[in-house]
């Protein structure tokens, strides 16, 4: 009769996670997408300093741009570039810098369309 015996004894066992899922408030969600869209490139810093993965940060930014996830402000930083003082070529002509939240950027005339600049920036929300 043959018995089975295990001579490795376990000294200590130690539990490193228990596999949990967590959960996010919203109002953490919302600083945490808000974190990564203020600057270029920076939701995989985000991501890694949170615990989270990237595509998980996707997922609440579009959840953000959808309004299920606080509401979307739809505001990008722009910069206005004043006239040159030299009274050059171009003095006439003011133009525009539009920077989206995710670091599309658009240079625009000063005399644009503002409902046309606000669907084109909105649609350069969607893209990742």
């Amino acid at each position: 009769m043959d018995s089975l015996i295990d001579s490795h004894q376990i000294s200590r066992l130690e539990i490193v996670d228990t596999g949990r899922r967590r959960r996010w408030s919203d109002e953490a969600k919302l600083r945490i997408v808000k974190e990564s869209f203020s600057g270029p490139r920076l939701s995989s810093a985000t991501a890694r300093r949170h615990g989270i993965s990237r595509q998980q940060i996707f997922a609440w930014r579009k959840a953000y741009r959808e309004g299920r996830l606080g509401e979307f402000a739809g505001l990008v930083s722009a910069v206005i570039v004043p006239e040159r003082p030299d009274g050059g070529a171009g003095a006439n002509h003011s133009r525009m810098e539009v920077v989206s939240s995710n670091g599309r950027r658009v240079i625009v005339d000063g005399e644009v369309d503002v409902s046309k600049l606000v669907e084109i920036v909105r649609g350069l929300e969607t893209l990742r």
